[in-house]
């Protein structure tokens, strides 16, 4: 009986640690697939920005004969978007890191700032509506920068997804112990509200 009894109590506590140990990897696996639908949302993010930084040298460099005065502002677009061409790169390999973030976030408004100077001085050279490099060069930024703000969108969806798994309980119980100990950063620009309204040449 005391045999049986032994028998049972062991196979219980057995059970019980098969059931938990379940549970426990439930929980890992599913901030594993969040975090790895966060990074693949990024990825995504730096597609896009990374064919803005390709398309930017492109439109200075059609549009730099007709703007001989304008070396300063041409020459600001391109620092501009090297800063955050660099930013973008630290927090690609760091993207749990707010400050890289950050970082990096900084930088995009400021190349968005430049991008709208370079616009405003664009509208004073007539020649350049008759352009057709320009023109396709800005319509190709234009629905770029569509694309990554829809990309940003998606990106800072799982985000949230991700941040409210780790926080849930009994979830923040064991995030920590399985190395999510912070929740990452949403992708909010010093002008986010006009994210989705591209930089915009008016060649009509």
């Amino acid at each position: 009986m005391n045999l049986w009894i032994t028998i049972s109590f062991f196979g219980m506590v057995g059970m019980m640690g098969m059931i938990g140990a379940c549970f426990l990897a439930s929980v890992y696996n599913q901030l594993v697939k969040l975090r790895s639908n966060c990074e693949n949302a990024f990825a995504q993010i730096e597609l896009q920005l990374k064919r803005r930084y390709d398309l930017i040298p492109n439109l200075v460099e059609c549009v730099k004969s007709y703007m001989a005065h304008e070396k300063t502002t041409l020459e600001s677009v391109i620092s501009a978007r090297n800063q955050a061409a660099a930013g973008l790169k630290q927090a690609a390999q760091q993207p749990e890191n707010p400050d890289a973030l950050q970082t990096w976030m900084g930088a995009e408004s400021a190349l968005r700032g430049a991008l709208g100077r370079l616009t405003a001085v664009i509208e004073s050279y007539p020649n350049l509506k008759a352009d057709a490099s320009v023109a396709e060069l800005t319509e190709e930024l234009t629905s770029t920068e569509n694309r990554i703000a829809f990309a940003r969108q998606a990106y800072n969806d799982w985000v949230t997804g991700f941040n409210t798994s780790r926080l849930a309980f009994p979830n923040c119980l064991f995030a920590g112990v399985f190395g999510f100990d912070r929740n990452r950063k949403h992708l909010e620009f010093a002008d986010a509200e006009k994210l989705a309204d591209a930089p915009q040449v008016m060649l009509a």
